[in-house]
């Protein structure tokens, strides 16, 4: 077995999309692509995904609902109500559509 050294220039860091979502254009984007392509328990991620990059408390805030209880619904075991996902979709500046 090989003892590797690591400098500080070969640190890996978890990539984290929020980081990347700078506009509500990029937010609307990701989640349309997500919606199109991933299951309901993708979305919630990604609705977690888009809040983190807005900023939680703006974002439950603009939905009326508490940080704890946005945390809570958007949590990979939360079960948010539809009336939830739907306050949270138009504080991240977008609406729900079906075509």
């Amino acid at each position: 077995m090989t003892n590797l050294k690591r400098s500080a220039a070969e640190i890996i860091t978890p990539f984290d999309i929020a980081e990347h979502l700078e506009t509500e254009a990029d937010i609307r984007d990701f989640l349309r692509e997500t919606a199109s392509h991933g299951d309901a328990s993708d979305f919630i991620h990604a609705l977690n995904t888009a809040a983190r990059a807005k900023g939680m408390t703006e974002v439950a805030k603009q939905a009326g609902v508490t940080r704890a209880s946005l945390y809570k619904s958007l949590a990979e075991d939360g079960n948010p109500r539809f009336e939830t996902i739907a306050k949270i979709v138009e504080a991240l500046g977008c609406r729900l559509v079906v075509s």
